[in-house]
């Protein structure tokens, strides 16, 4: 390699932009190739990018806790193969959870890429994404596991091609695992060839600008980044907070579960401490290490340099502590699955801080309430294995209401899966869609509503009820409402409704189910609210009439009239 020269700010942002667009080259490959529409239609994946010291460099939009989780994954996997066993061509699988950082089915790829005449990698790319079956002992989803054995087939490490050739002996070992060969064959080779033209691109970067001027570049990226994270840190007030929340059970028992974090802040470090959490339960809903360090990291993210496409340096300021055997912690052979857990526990972190910042937010939605529908399909008598991510209703702000009806923020980007896809891919069919009115937590500021979805099943299948925060509900911030609660009624309206929590039902031709999202909490006291925001809400059906009149003491007549009353029209005029 050629020394670097002296690299101006202008020359390092546009590497940086080659950088971050190599990223996103890769993830629109592994958009358009892949066979499951979780990849193509919900997002599910994260792809990264790191140098030879395994420093994130770049990133794609994908979910948001996996592209942390790829931190700990690409530490992990270049350890269990040996940096020196690593070749050109070479692409290595990982998906032990206390490794990757995930359950067994978010298969993460990742491949060494070399300059010419180096030895051991420059670089590093991993593609992670969700592959519908790999031998669980459940289709679908596992919602009641024990073990980890029980999880699917574990591949700690394994290199799935050599030097650019296939090991076509271990892809038949994931294919007679599979009760979906087809698809999750079809997805390996679009992760493949997202790693491909990540490569490709990499190496022209080298050949533009030469290796040594790339690194330096880097290292100034990284440089940067650290810098900018820590004087956002010294910004905040030093302290130390403490929250918790509670997970409705583990799958196995009805037990609430304790979630708890402690956040501290002194000067330029921002401590998360996870520690006083629950021990691990039997059930599935156990965190890898590697994913809990990935909550912190988005959520620190989001408080410190949100506006800015993430690399190493901007964590630099992050530590996050939990002992092993914690739940937040597991250790082999704790189940971990469900890692709904996460999504629960995604704004733990902003909860303590509340206590010392006026800026956050109230909480959105607890979590996502998703369901999944799976069987096999009348028409073509093959499996088929269907998701939806449900939108919920974000937290209010300090200054304006919470978003309506949309993902969760633990999963960033991700999007919810289109009725059309639904219906063509499995024997459903929508009967209902429309926001939840009275969801919303009230207050001066209210928050977004949540969504009611009521789907019939048109042949013989299962649905799996997908959420872990019904029992208890979202939480509000200053003087605030707190909002309804997820809900999945299964056989509605007839005598065999049940009000389900994260469970696998068998549903037969005509039945159906109504699933029911949270809203987001209120903040601020609801007689706050501008009178004439409320009979907007009312006119607008997102608040009934009867809330309007109860919680905000304001009466809106049927010809859009409005008046105070209660303790409303007590206060004297402001």
């Amino acid at each position: 390699m050629s020394g670097a020269q002296a690299l101006d700010g202008a020359t390092v942002e546009v590497i940086r932009h080659y950088l971050n667009s190599t990223s996103e080259q890769m993830r629109r490959t592994l958009v358009r190739t892949a066979f499951n529409p979780v990849i193509y239609e919900v997002l599910d994946f994260g792809i990264s990018m790191y140098d030879r010291h395994r420093r994130l460099i770049s990133e794609s939009t994908g979910i948001l806790t996996f592209l942390g989780a790829n931190d700990y994954a690409i530490h992990k996997g270049v350890e269990k193969v040996g940096v020196e066993n690593l070749h050109p061509g070479d692409v290595v699988m990982i998906n032990y959870p206390y490794w990757s950082g995930a359950h067994v089915s978010d298969a993460m790829l990742f491949a060494p890429v070399f300059c010419e005449g180096s030895e051991l990698p420059d670089a590093y790319l991993a593609v992670r994404a969700h592959w519908m079956d790999l031998g669980a002992k459940d289709p679908g989803y596992v919602l009641d596991s024990t073990s980890m054995h029980q999880e699917g087939l574990i591949m700690p490490g394994v290199k799935l091609i050599r030097r650019g050739k296939i090991d076509q002996q271990i892809m038949a070992i994931l294919r007679y695992n599979s009760r979906m060969p087809e698809t999750i064959i079809g997805d390996f080779h679009a992760q493949i060839s997202a790693l491909r033209v990540g490569e490709r691109r990499l190496h022209q970067i080298w050949e533009k600008f030469g290796p040594a001027n790339v690194d330096a570049a880097i290292d100034r990226i990284i440089e940067h980044g650290a810098q900018t994270a820590a004087e956002a840190v010294r910004a905040m007030p030093d302290g130390r907070w403490s929250a918790h929340d509670w997970l409705d059970d583990d799958g196995i028992s009805h037990d609430l579960i304790r979630m708890a974090v402690t956040v501290t802040i002194d000067g330029e470090r921002f401590i998360v401490d996870y520690g006083d959490s629950d021990d691990s339960v039997p059930g599935p809903v156990n965190m890898p290490f590697g994913k809990t360090s990935s909550l912190a990291k988005s959520v620190f993210k989001s408080l410190t340099t949100p506006d800015t496409p993430a690399n190493h340096g901007h964590f630099e300021p992050l530590t996050v502590e939990c002992p092993p055997g914690n739940l937040f912690h597991a250790v082999y052979p704790a189940a971990t699955f469900t890692l709904w857990t996460g999504m629960a526990a995604f704004e733990l972190i902003n909860k303590a801080l509340a206590q010392g910042m006026d800026q956050i937010n109230a909480s959105s939605g607890s979590d996502e309430p998703g369901f999944m529908a799976v069987g096999t399909h009348p028409e073509t008598g093959e499996m088929y294995a269907v998701s939806n991510n449900e939108g919920i209703g974000w937290g209010a702000t300090p200054h304006h209401d919470g978003a309506t009806a949309l993902q969760h923020p633990s999963t960033t980007a991700v999007r919810n899966t289109s009725m059309e896809v639904l219906e063509h891919k499995s024997p459903i069919f929508h009967e209902r869609l429309e926001l939840r009115q009275d969801s919303a937590g009230a207050g001066k500021w209210r928050g977004g509503l949540g969504i009611c979805r009521e789907v019939k099943f048109l042949a013989t299948g299962e649905m799996l009820s997908m959420k872990k925060k019904t029992k208890t509900k979202p939480w509000a911030l200053k003087g605030g409402h707190e909002p309804e609660t997820n809900a999945m009624i299964v056989w509605p309206d007839t005598e065999r409704a049940h009000r389900a929590r994260m469970e696998r039902f068998t549903m037969q031709p005509g039945e159906r189910f109504r699933n029911l999202s949270a809203g987001g909490g209120g903040w601020g006291d609801p007689l706050d609210r501008p009178m004439e925001l409320v009979r907007e809400d009312v006119l607008d059906g997102y608040v009934s009439a009867e809330q309007a009149e109860e919680v905000y003491g304001v009466k809106v007549e049927a010809d859009g009239t409005a008046t105070p009353v209660g303790k409303r029209s007590a206060r004297p005029p402001s």
